[in-house]
């Protein structure tokens, strides 16, 4: 059952705090705690589970995810302005917020959670900072581990890098980010977030994503040889295949031919599993 928050408003926490969101962090502060407690429940099941926040700022969606049940918050927060306000929600939600000082882009998130003592399920859930948020989720999406360390990641971006992440070949979206996520996730938008719901409004609309992992990849690569490939391949998204490939092998044509791909084809032609057989042939070459 959700619970009652008895905390003040996120504008009076802010003012209380001298909290400016800041740039530099790519900070926007999320005020409408309707609507992060609408995140924290696309974010559930909670109870049972350990919850991962990156970014929590003032905590309008920490508060969220306890205030919904939460058994247990991880939030990690580089900007220590914000941890005295995170502090009185650990207070008012004994034994269940724990706070870490830390940037989340070097943390190594399976020895963390070891070091908590997290053994069950983990749940991501946060409204990322725009300036790392792709960053973030790229590290998330390329760790070896397979399954991940992760159940779900239900997090906040903007709209255009959403797009990316469900876009389908021969769409302008479709790009190397489509094909990591898709490779060996599920992904799918669950709802906009209009400017207005931030403090200060970015000039972008934002989208709630959900990411849960598939129990085995679409097709057979080795994660390194795929990286590779897309990055080659959509560096020059322009070209055909057989020149954009020239970065990664003397003989781009060859590899294509092994791979069953045409050498005059473009990146954004190529389908997922395509990507999947181009990154096996190169694997075959070093």
């Amino acid at each position: 059952m959700p619970e009652t928050d008895p905390l003040p408003p996120l504008r009076e926490v802010i003012a209380m705090h001298g909290l400016a969101a800041k740039k530099s962090l790519g900070q926007n502060f999320l005020l409408d705690l309707n609507l992060t407690r609408r995140i924290a429940r696309a974010a559930g099941p909670l109870p049972n589970t350990t919850t991962y926040e990156v970014g929590p700022g003032p905590g309008g969606l920490t508060r969220a995810l306890l205030a919904e049940g939460a058994a247990r918050v991880i939030a990690v927060e580089r900007d220590a302005r914000c941890l005295p306000a995170l502090q009185e929600i650990a207070a008012v939600f004994p034994n269940r917020l724990e706070l870490l000082s830390a940037d989340a882009l070097a943390l190594d998130e399976s020895a963390m959670l070891a070091k908590h003592g997290v053994t069950g399920p983990v749940r991501v859930a946060a409204n990322l900072p725009y300036n790392i948020g792709t960053a973030l989720l790229v590290k998330w999406l390329t760790s070896e581990a397979s399954p991940p360390w992760w159940q779900s990641l239900t997090l906040m971006f903007q709209r255009e890098v959403a797009a990316r992440l469900v876009a389908q070949p021969r769409t302008p979206s479709y790009g190397r980010l489509s094909v990591l996520a898709q490779w060996r996730t599920r992904t799918e938008i669950l709802f906009d977030v209009n400017p207005r719901a931030f403090t200060p409004p970015p000039k972008v609309t934002s989208s709630v994503v959900r990411i849960e992992p598939l129990e085995k990849p679409v097709a057979p690569a080795h994660l390194p040889d795929l990286e590779a490939v897309t990055a080659a391949a959509f560096g020059q998204r322009r070209k055909m295949l057989r020149q954009s490939l020239k970065t990664l092998t003397p003989n781009p044509e060859g590899l294509l031919n092994r791979a069953g791909i045409a050498p005059t084809a473009r990146a954004e032609e190529l389908s997922v599993a395509q990507f999947a057989a181009l990154a096996r042939a190169f694997s075959g070459t070093h």
